[in-house]
Parts: structure tokens; sequence; C-alpha cells
């Protein structure tokens, strides 16, 4: 008796399923049921379905009330193999792979889709092709093939394990949705921005700065508009280039204060306004619809909602039902353990093994206990900053953790000379195109790096300006990749352990993570990311001694978080 299930619905509504064997091919025949709800349900023995796509299938069954165990998402499988043979972005459909394996013309993919505020739509499911259950599951074998021929096959069938776990995770948390109080999301608004005014229009706050900015030219100025702003600044003798606070900042105009001021909450009243509480809160929850593995790094995104920028005063919005709390748990300095784990520096992994503050503990070893020294050095390292006092503090570094460095130093020799680069479970840089626009999603700084190099090693440099971005991306990519990788995992063994509570994930976002739960189940809740980040360390790097401590705070409300 199998415990692994294939199914694939068709376009009538109903759905095919068939135990499945070792090779992934059928292990008995292929029956046909009228509901998919009910065929799943009525097979509690299924330990992983086997499907085209998790955001297809799974926000009907959690609909039905109807939750898996465990899945193998056929077209994220496919992204992350394309990937790995260096054909990133080729289409990923199950029915391009078909085409792929019989050598047919190959269909592009469906476009996707913006969320509409309230949907609970599967990404993909208008323009989704129906195949037959036997066409999905003749990919799925080949699939299992070019796992096995992979570098690292057993890396590999945990990656697009932890990925279809992750596309779990995300449509429980889009059905969940983020605890979110409308009385004080409106608050918080009145208190920033004031009266709001018929017809749409700028709150009082608002209305009231852009008047001091006009007063403090001397004539109107619309501070929504920069190139507005810069003229009026040539206009007074002042040349600016832009309209960032850190340029304007450096100017003595009275302008300036309620025009910082103005572009602050002006972003509060466009990105979380009025107009944003009325589209995306619904029945008290906050639901943006959450995409596993959204940039090429794993890094997760969300299709429309803005849910992963917050701001700190909006948080005061997200508010735990009564009787119930909120578990806030953020990674401390994820990204340098990380490398401790996939250099395997001695040195690195021994400061990494400790609970304390990493950057202290690197400091007293090269830096004489300057500690802002060694925090830049290590981000330095890890995101390329090798450009005046960057490269002295890089310096220092390899001389202390010659393993480290040298990991993301051959990594970006990689990216500029167009290899693939890979993180520790197997997901794959592209090798040119692309990389400029996933470093800028990713937050890697674009600072060039030096044009001549350093006499204690290989600084990137020779090559051109966009070998260069390459590169920094290829030095960020295998960190901040493997760091996705972990925390797939993380996820999906604290899935597993809420599965039996009344518990629930309901936010994500690269090193953080908030579970609401009864009161009653918050210790045990805060327990459970602690094991389950040892776990997913365990089950993603190995034996090492490396350590993954959380900043975890019990709240009310998310802005009281540490």
């Amino acid at each position: 008796m199998t415990d692994r299930w294939a199914l694939a619905p068709a376009e009538d509504g109903g759905v095919e399923i068939a135990p499945l064997g070792a090779d992934g091919l059928p292990a008995g025949p292929v029956r046909r049921e009228g509901d998919l709800a009910r065929a799943v349900r009525g097979r509690p023995e299924v330990a992983r379905w086997v499907w085209r796509s998790t955001a297809e299938v799974y926000p009907r069954l959690l609909a039905a009330g109807v939750r898996v165990e465990r899945c193998y998402d056929i077209e994220d499988a496919e992204t992350l193999l394309l990937g790995h043979a260096g054909r990133y972005g080729e289409p990923r459909s199950a029915a391009a792979a078909l085409a792929r394996l019989r050598g047919g013309p190959v269909p592009p993919d469906p476009p996707l889709r913006s969320a509409e505020p309230g949907s609970q739509s599967s990404l993909f499911e208008p323009q989704a092709v129906h195949l037959p259950l036997t066409d999905l599951l003749e990919v799925y074998a080949d699939q299992q093939r070019r796992q096995d021929a992979t570098a690292h096959p057993d890396r590999m069938r945990l990656l697009i394990t932890a990925e279809s776990a992750g596309m779990l995770v995300a449509a429980e948390m889009n059905r969940a949705g983020l605890p979110w109080s409308a009385d004080v999301h409106r608050q918080v608004l009145h208190e920033m921005l004031g009266e709001r005014y018929a017809g749409g229009g700028e709150p009082r706050r608002l209305a009231e700065l852009a008047d001091e900015v006009s007063a403090a030219f001397g004539r109107r100025v619309r501070p929504d508009l920069p190139a507005d702003v810069v003229k009026a600044f040539a206009q007074a003798g002042i040349k600016v280039n832009s309209t960032r606070r850190w340029e304007l900042e450096s100017i003595d105009h009275p302008a300036v204060k309620p025009l910082i001021e103005y572009k602050k909450l002006y972003r509060i009243w466009v990105a979380h306004g009025w107009s944003w509480l009325q589209d995306w809160v619904r029945e008290g929850r906050f639901r943006p619809e959450f995409l596993c593995h959204g940039t090429v790094t794993g890094r997760w995104v969300t299709n429309g909602g803005g849910a992963l920028q917050i701001p700190k005063v909006i948080r005061r919005a997200v508010v735990a039902d009564p009787g119930w709390r909120l578990v806030v748990a953020d990674a401390d300095q994820m990204e340098p353990r990380v490398l401790a784990a996939i250099s395997r520096d001695p040195g690195l992994m021994e400061v990494a093994g400790r609970e304390s503050d990493l950057y202290q503990s690197v400091s007293d070893r090269a830096f004489s206990g300057d500690r802002d020294q060694a925090k830049l050095a290590v981000l330095g390292a890890v995101y390329g900053q090798t450009s005046g006092d960057g490269l002295k503090n890089l310096a220092a570094l390899r001389r202390r953790f010659p393993r480290a460095v040298a990991y993301v130093d051959d990594a970006a020799r990689a990216g500029e000379e167009g290899r693939l680069v890979r993180t520790w479970l197997g997901r794959t840089c592209p090798p040119a195109a692309g990389a400029g626009d996933a470093a800028e999603e990713a937050g890697i700084p674009q600072e060039d790096a030096p044009e001549t190099p350093a006499d204690d090693g290989w600084v990137p440099g020779y090559a051109s300006r966009n070998a260069r971005a390459r590169g920094r991306f290829a030095r960020n990519f295998v960190v901040q990749g493997s760091a996705a990788d972990w925390t797939l995992l993380l996820l999906a063994a604290l899935r597993q352990t809420c599965a039996d509570m009344a518990a629930e994930l309901v936010f994500f976002q690269h090193d953080e993570v908030i579970v609401h739960c009864p009161e009653e189940e918050t210790e045990t809740v805060v327990a459970a990311i602690r094991e389950s980040a040892e776990l997913a360390a365990r089950l993603t790097f190995g034996q090492t001694p490396v350590r993954f401590p959380f900043s975890t705070s019990v709240v009310q409300c998310y802005a009281d978080a540490k």
C-alpha cells in the first residue's frame, strides 16, 4: 500500500487520482471522482499528494476544510530543475515540461495576474492548462530522473520538498490572514494625517505641510512632485539631484523640515491609508497573497497589499484576537551564520556556534573589539561592499576567516565569469540576464567594485560594469539563497508542530515569522520555533556547530515586538 498519490483536477470540476510507485508512475488504476475535497478527505492515509500546482489545488481544499500533510508541486520543481540546468526563465508549466519531454513546441507560461483585494483565488487558476493525470505523471517521473542526475541529488530532493512545503504554508497563511484592527488603523491615520477631505484629496496634515513648503519657497510648490521640488531648490540657488532624505538633510533651508515630514506622511497615506484599509482588510484580517520563492534567491514576496513593507507605526493595527497572542520571532544575524555553515570556516563556525552577539565575537577576534567595524566587514563580505573602508575591513576578515571570505569570493568570480552559482541545497543563480534586477529586489548594494585588486587576495573588478554587478549578486546569492532554503525547512517544521494546535502561521518575511495562537499555547510555540530552527539547520547544512537563535516576543500588538 503506497502513501503517495497523485491528482489532477479536470475542467468539469472532477478529479483524477492514482497511487504512485517508487518510479513515480501509477501503481494502480487511474480513478475518476466527482469532487476534489471528497477525494482527498477520504484518503487520510496519504502522506504526500503529487499535483501540478499548489496554487491551483490547495486553496480549494482549504476552503472545504481539508488540510494535507505534504505535497509535491510539479511546476515549482520544474522551476528549480530548469534553474539547476542553467535554463532559468524557460517556461515552467507542466504543459511546457511535457512538450520539452516529447520534443514538441513549448507553450509560453500563462501571465501572472495582479492580486485583487479580498480575492482568495489561486494565482494561475484563470489560465490553468488541465493535463490528464497520465501526462502529468510522465512529467513527474522525468523530474525524478533529473533530480537523480544533479550534483547532489539528496540536496535537490530536499530543496524541492522544502519548496513544496513552503507553498502549503503560503496558501495557509493566505487563508488565515494577519489579524488586523481596522479601528486602530483609522485611529493611527487620524493621529498622523488629520481629517480626511471629501473627494479623495490630501488629508489635513499633508495640506498644512504642503502650505509650509510653499511658504518656505515663496511660491506654490507641489511636494509630492520631485521635479517641482528640485526646480524650487534650484531657483533658491541650491542644487539637489533628488529629494531623497539623506540629500535633503544636508541642506540648510526652511523648506527641508516640512518637506521631509510631508514625504514620510505621504508614503503612509498612499501605501497604507484609508483606501488601502478598505481594499485589503476584511473581517479583522489582512490577506495579502504570499508567494513562496518570489525572487531568484528564494525570498518570498506578496502579490498585492505590500505586506512585506508594513511601517512600524502601522504595525499598531496588527492586534491579536481576544485571548490570543502574537509570537513574533526574528532570526538573529541569520546571514553571517549561514555563511559560517556553508563555508565550513572553523573560526566563523566557532563564533556562530554561540547564541551571543556574533558581531561582537567577530570584533573580539579580528577588530580589536570594534563591533561596528566587524559588522561592516561581515556584511561587506556578503554584499560585496569592497570599496573604501570596506576593502580594508574585508582584508582583516580574510586573514581571520579565510574560508568564509574565499567562499563568497569564489561565488563572485563565478558570477562575473557567467558561470552558474548555487545555494547549499542547489537553488541556482541565473548566469547573466536578470541578475541586476534580482539584486535590486534583494536590496543588494550597487556600489562599483574597485578598479584594482588588493594585495591580499582576489577582489571583483576586472570586468564590465554588468559583470561586476553579477559578481556582487552571486556573492550574496550563495548566502541569502541558502538562508531562504533554511527558512523553508524552518517553516515546514513549525507548520507540522502547529498542526495539532489552534496556533496558526500568519506572517513571514525573510528572517521573521509570526504565529497567532491562544495565550495558553505561547510557551509551546516559542519552544517549537527554537526546535524547528535547530531541525532546519541539521537538515539543511548537516552537523555543524552553528546555532540559529531567535529574538522572540509574545505580544498583543505587532508594534510592541522587540
